[in-house]
């Protein structure tokens, strides 16, 4: 689909009227979209300090969003002081005034919602969405973080928050395949000093040199009132909502004015090129990137049909010539980047692992040339308009993306309704008008080029590149700063109530389980469908027991291929047809493997549902078993899993995997194979695995959307006749769940930035009767942000983004497993808080923290039910372990009937950190000497394939 500024986040049409004529599928233009009317309904209005209220009622659910965008965003910092708005985003999640030290999560958590916040380059914005009786909750936590915050900003909070920070960088950029691509793209293509010519993240040198006096001055410039839009969306009553956000935002004071940004776009005088080796990439990757145009302007949307056209679909010219013709990889990628004050278009591609990047910036201008040469056809941009329809319904499933939509339209375009002239100015793109941006942008004009190569593989880059001036992080000791905290008492601001009370909340929205209706096909079928008439969608799954664990083991990564395979054409389409009969109807239709499982997903409008099920079925009754296609997927594979072998997170879920459930078990196996085992792969080793194992005997088709019994069952009746049942035993595989030491294993990734640790073992299969208890009483170890293992190694200690822990079991005894990614100098202390946590965790908790998990539970239940994706996610649940209806009864249940002694019994039972296997996968020169002292059972070096190591071996 295009990117357009309104596809990533929501599309209001809950909000609209719609008039739509009917269309005729054998036409190629999209009249739907051409004749579409559409108002929006809401209420904008302006308090007296200037802050911005919308407000849209939508009474489907009891719950409610509430969205607050700031316009402020990297773009708003200064060089020498980047990272800012990121590092304020973390910053008013810690405490205010009137809210203590880490009780904003858990207040919302504790009401039975979820929140979070988000920075980019032009904006921030922070949410929630909770049962309707919390609104005022939600209101009085917002308005207090932005008029109440700043005075509680302490020495200790900051440097908490510049730890988490960087460890995100270190997470997402440093411990990343191509992480500073974007790095040296921005500083080369804006001039110093743009407001783009940095990274959201920041400079690590400007977050270890901020101090609280700059954070003071950045908030009091751009998190005022007069600066921000509040959304409210969802059931409420509109009056008391509008008392409400008075009551708690009208006395907030004015801050200064923050004036407009100016449009700075850009361009070069000469073609830069830069090249970088990437400790972590196992393949060549290049990137030309242009400079372009603004959000919103005729050029911007011109430019996306651009990128679509470009390098979207078999007939796309970066496809035909890069991946079809001169096979240097799998799936090239084109795209415009149109943000509030300047644009760039991108072309990435990631080479198949030994490719030379000049050939690719050959095939580059060869697919230019192709381009230039067949033009623009008129098909192309009706493609493109097509699948419009479904992402506008698509983008409106839940009340918190049309809170974001609404806000950004509002921040941005300066009015909410601006979702009128943005799809007008969709509609109005021309075949010209591609042609017209693609020479006056791209053409023969500069650009800047980036060739990132695996270490030591030179010869990779591309002719003439000079090296990119990274900058990487050096591993030291870890040395903890201490802080002296001044003992005077935080100085309140004045206020016309007391905000240290919280308001109450009334009653929590009962638990509403949608009807929901099952069939029995005569071929043995299981079919489970909800029909939910809100959106005149329809999303469905067909799921085939069996997946990975019916792959030989010696041909490992057979079914995954089969998922592949299967959508490349049919018998009577070739692979093009089939993509453009898909496209046509606005549709998606995609394949996937799992452990146990072959799933066939899609979504499409509701009048379309008998269309696209009809493809469905060609798709699984008639396949083409195409031998160019099978070829291209198995090269695409293979660089898959090349590239993988440097990912850390992939290395230790691999190994871990293979420390617990042995050498010879296929979940100690990753779907995709190996690279031996997938070379050894032909074509009719797949129709073998099809033959025996694609059955409806073993399958169950689930339906969510507007759609009758009747309507979604006639449909089916093409599966029901030709698809013949046959029998499929599904093997067994015995887990030796024997652990009786603690076994600390280290995975060398030489000069890694930060540490991944698992830690876990063997614990049991979802259908066992203590799995969802266990579940429950994980929840305050680590089910949640609040968790003990996140609290202590993220908010306590700055050591990590993010720690978690939980129970993993299907119909195959799954783990439990804890898990992080830490600082590399925290490596060993992080391990050892991992230990105690789970330890201490036996011996109980408090009566406070089982009323927040029950809570937490059961109030999120009035969530559950919203978009077709969830309903949709439920019914798989049932299916796949046979529970009634009302299970989710059943688990309500099991939450309120559990006592402290109860918890204390499950944890002893299923916690036992004297028994668990400790994997870490980090940097062994300076981290594995450590663990020999540190009281562990076994220490081993393992390779990336879990094989012991001597630490000579990997010195050299």
């Amino acid at each position: 689909m295009i990117k357009t500024k309104w596809t990533p986040i929501a599309l209001m049409l809950s909000l609209f009227v719609v008039s739509l004529v009917s269309c005729d599928d054998k036409a190629e233009k999209n009249e739907d979209i051409a004749e579409a009317k559409l108002s929006i309904d809401y209420e904008k209005y302006e308090l007296e300090n200037g802050l911005n209220v919308v407000l849209h009622q939508d009474t489907s659910d009891p719950i409610v969003s509430v969205a607050i965008q700031y316009g402020v965003g990297s773009n708003r910092e200064k060089k020498g002081r980047t990272g800012f708005a990121h590092l304020f985003e973390h910053m008013l999640f810690q405490e205010s005034e009137n809210v203590p030290q880490d009780q904003f999560f858990k207040t919302i958590q504790d009401a039975g919602g979820t929140l979070n916040g988000g920075t980019w380059q032009d904006g921030t914005v922070y949410y929630e969405v909770v049962p309707n009786n919390a609104l005022e909750t939600v209101l009085w936590l917002e308005s207090d973080r932005m008029g109440f915050l700043i005075n509680t900003v302490t020495e200790s909070a900051f440097a908490n928050q510049q730890e988490v920070v960087q460890n995100e960088k270190r997470q997402r950029v440093d411990n990343n395949p191509y992480g500073h691509t974007s790095w040296v793209i921005d500083k080369n293509l804006f001039p110093d000093g743009h407001p783009y010519s940095w990274q959201v993240i920041g400079e690590l040198e400007d977050l270890q040199n901020a101090t609280v006096a700059d954070v003071k001055e950045f908030y009091d410039k751009y998190y005022g009132p007069n600066n921000a839009t509040l959304v409210i969306a969802g059931d409420f009553d509109n009056a008391k909502a509008k008392e409400l956000v008075e009551k708690y935002f009208g006395e907030i004071k004015k801050r200064q004015e923050v004036a407009p940004l100016e449009v700075q776009n850009v361009s070069l005088a000469a073609t830069k090129r830069l090249y970088h080796e990437d400790n972590f990439a196992t393949a060549p990757q290049l990137n030309m990137v242009w400079p372009a145009v603004e959000q919103y302007t005729d050029d911007a949307y011109a430019l996306d049909f651009l990128g679509e056209i470009l390098s979207d679909g078999k007939n796309a010219p970066l496809y035909r010539v890069l991946v079809e013709d001169m096979e240097v990889t799998s799936q090239p990628y084109a795209w415009n980047g149109a943000d509030q004050i300047a644009g760039k278009f991108r072309i990435s591609v990631t080479a198949n692992s030994g490719v030379d990047l000049d050939s690719v910036e050959t095939g580059i201008n060869k697919a230019f040339a192709l381009f230039e040469k067949e033009g623009v056809k008129e098909s192309d941009i009706e493609r493109i308009k097509a699948g419009q329809e479904t992402e506008f319904y698509n983008g409106i499933s839940s009340v918190l993306g049309k809170s974001f939509q609404l806000a950004q339209y509002d921040v941005f375009a300066g009015d909410p309704n601006f979702i009128e002239q943005d799809i007008q100015n969709i509609k109005e793109v021309t075949a010209a008008d591609v042609m017209r941006v693609y020479e006056k942008y791209i053409k023969g004009k500069p650009f800047i080029l980036t060739s990132f190569v695996p270490k030591g593989q030179l010869e990779l880059i591309a002719e003439n590149s000079e090296k990119a001036e990274v900058v990487e992080e050096e591993i030291t000791e870890n040395v903890k700063t201490e802080i002296v905290e001044s003992d005077k008492v935080i100085e309140k601001t004045p206020s016309k109530f007391d905000r240290s009370v919280p308001p109450a909340m009334g009653e929590t929205p009962k638990l509403n389980i949608p009807d929901s209706w099952t069939a029995n096909l005569p071929n043995q079928m299981e079919v489970y469908g909800i029909v939910q008439n809100e959106l005149p969608l329809v999303n469905f799954s067909l799921v085939i027991d069996g997946g990975h664990l019916l792959d030989d083991p010696q041909k490992n990564g057979v079914a995954n291929l089969m998922t592949d395979i299967l959508m490349e054409g049919t018998a009577t389409k070739t692979p093009l047809e089939l993509e453009e009969a898909i496209d046509r109807l606005g549709a998606s239709i995609y394949m996937y493997t799992t452990n146990e499982s072959i799933v066939i997903r899609g979504n499409t409008l509701a009048r379309n549902y008998e269309k696209t099920m009809a493809l469905v079925e060609e798709i699984l009754l008639q396949p083409r078993w195409d031998e160019k296609e099978f070829e291209r997927i198995k090269t695409s594979t293979i660089n898959g899993i090349k590239r993988s072998d440097a990912n850390p997170e992939v290395i230790a879920n691999r190994v871990y995997n293979k420390m617990l459930y042995g050498e010879n078990h296929p979940l100690a196996q990753p779907t995709s194979g190996t690279v031996a085992s997938v070379e050894a792969i032909t074509i009719q080793d797949l129709k073998n695995y099809y033959n025996a194992y694609f059955s409806p005997s073993v399958s169950k088709f689930h339906i969510v959307g507007d759609i009758s019994e009747n309507k979604a069952l006639a449909a089916l009746d093409g599966l029901k006749k030709n698809w013949e049942a046959k029998e499929v035993t599904i093997p067994e595989f015995p887990i030796a769940n024997n652990r009786d030491k603690a076994s600390l294993y280290f995975v060398d990734v030489p000069n890694a930035k930060q540490s991944v640790i698992n830690i876990g073992y063997i614990a049991m299969p979802r259908t066992d009767a203590d799995f969802y208890a266990a579940e429950v009483m994980n929840y305050k170890l680590g089910g949640s942000f609040s968790g003990n293992v996140n609290l202590v190694l993220r908010e306590e200690k700055g050591y990590t983004y993010g720690a978690r822990s939980g129970f993993s079991g299907t119909k195959i005894p799954g783990t439990f497993t804890a898990s992080s990614s830490v600082r590399t100098n925290t490596t060993g202390e992080s391990v050892g808080i991992f230990k105690d946590e789970i330890a201490k965790y036996k011996s109980g908790i408090s009566q406070e923290d089982l009323d927040f998990t029950k809570n937490a539970l059961i109030k999120s239940n009035a969530r559950r039910f919203e978009t077709q994706g969830s309903l949709l996610g439920m019914l798989q649940e049932r299916s796949a372990y046979g529970l009634d209806a009302n299970y989710i009864e059943k688990e309500e249940s099991t939450i309120n009937n559990m006592t402290l002694e109860q918890h204390k019994q499950l944890a002893n039972k299923y916690l036992d950190e004297s028994k668990m296997a400790y994997l870490v996968v980090g940097d062994a020169a300076t981290q594995y000497q450590q663990f020999k002292n540190m009281g562990f059972d076994e220490v081993v070096l393992l390779d990336k394939d879990g094989k012991e190591v001597k630490l000579e071996e990997i010195k050299k």
